[in-house]
């Protein structure tokens, strides 16, 4: 892999995932720092996150894809600050001119507007409800939903019109919203996957710089099911030659942390993301990069990657086929190949608007 001139390197990059800035696929020129040859010490800098706002023209937004148990979902951010090396949502990035690299983890997107956009397209007349996903993408809990709380209000909006959601995260902020959870979930309105890929603190530090780490991920879990959230862990994903030995340990500290089911996908390294990966596999774990992407492309044809439905969630032949038997049967031995309580869509009511007339009947 030729050198990386794409990162300025007179920034320090503390507790980032992505050791470069490569431009999309969209871009017609490449972005490259040089030596201007002057002898002189730049001044070093820590790169900084920076928050764009973005006004949605709609939040909603649907998918026909057989892989997803879901047909829609909604997406707070652009971007995700955890800068976990692996995301499958990095690609997304090169739509908005960005760099998948280092952009996607510190130049994001907030849409502070969401909830008042999802609210009014709840009231569609013609809008028939089925559960929205959230965090399918980027994490909706991410460290910035602190400061901007767009996570909350939106739950907010579900909450009024009885609208089911379904939330995928590894973020602690989760817990600041348990009780708009909790309350859903005594209706049958809300379950949650809590993703934990490695029980191995410094694996994890490395693979999602500033994600919580692991034992702290346990802990939503206990602190949703506590709340009588419905919770899953999601061991995904599974790094094949990094993570897969911890398949067991993974599931049976999730059992023991409270979750009730479990779920998992195989690493996918879809366009940007696999030159990416490569990187970050040659600069942490150079002793094992060829047999970590060895089994990668054995499970995809020869490639790095493999779009096809059916496959590009779990990969396919030998050591795809052990990975998921494994999987099952540490799952139904600790109690967790049960599916989670469907979500009741029978519930959905449009509130009234500030000031509107109530009804007759």
């Amino acid at each position: 892999m030729e050198p990386d001139r794409s990162t300025d390197p007179t920034k320090r990059l503390a507790g980032r995932g992505a050791l470069s800035n490569r431009v999309g696929r969209f871009e017609a020129l490449e972005r490259r720092f040089e030596d201007d040859g002057w002898d002189r010490e730049e001044d070093e800098q820590v790169l900084r996150t920076h928050v764009a706002i973005e006004t949605p023209h709609s939040m909603i937004t649907y998918n026909r894809s057989p892989d997803l148990p879901f047909d829609r979902s909604i997406n707070p951010y652009r971007g995700c600050e955890h800068g976990c090396i692996y995301c499958f949502a990095r690609p997304s990035h090169a739509y908005l001119g960005l760099s998948p690299g280092l952009d996607f983890e510190t130049r994001l997107i907030a849409r502070p507007e969401a909830p008042e956009m999802l609210a009014r397209e709840l009231r569609n007349p013609r809008y028939k409800p089925r559960p929205i996903a959230i965090g399918t993408n980027t994490d909706p809990y991410q460290p910035i939903d602190k400061e901007c709380r767009i996570m909350r209000h939106c739950l907010k909006v579900l909450r009024d019109f009885n609208h089911p959601v379904a939330i995928v995260t590894k973020g602690t902020l989760i817990e600041r919203d348990l009780d708009i959870l909790s309350e859903m979930a005594g209706r049958g309105l809300a379950r949650v996957g809590i993703s934990v890929t490695t029980l191995d603190p410094r694996l994890s530090r490395l693979l999602e710089p500033r994600a919580p780490a692991p034992k702290r991920r346990l802990a939503i879990i206990s602190a949703l099911a506590g709340a009588g959230v419905p919770v899953r862990i999601m061991t995904s994903p599974i790094i094949p030659g990094l993570t897969d030995p911890e398949i067991e340990a993974l599931l049976q500290a999730g059992a023991d942390a409270g979750a009730d089911a479990a779920s998992w996908i195989m690493l996918r390294l879809p366009r940007e993301v696999s030159p990416l990966f490569q990187e970050w596999l040659a600069r942490h774990y150079p002793d094992r990069a060829g047999r970590v992407m060895s089994h990668i492309r054995t499970m995809h044809g020869g490639k790095d990657y493999e779009a096809q439905w059916g496959r590009r969630m779990r990969g396919s032949g030998p050591y795809a086929e052990m990975i998921a038997k494994r999987f099952d049967r540490a799952a139904r031995r600790l109690g967790l190949d049960r599916l989670q309580p469907r979500l009741r869509c029978d519930h959905f009511n449009v509130p009234l608007d500030d000031g509107a007339q109530m009804s007759l009947f």
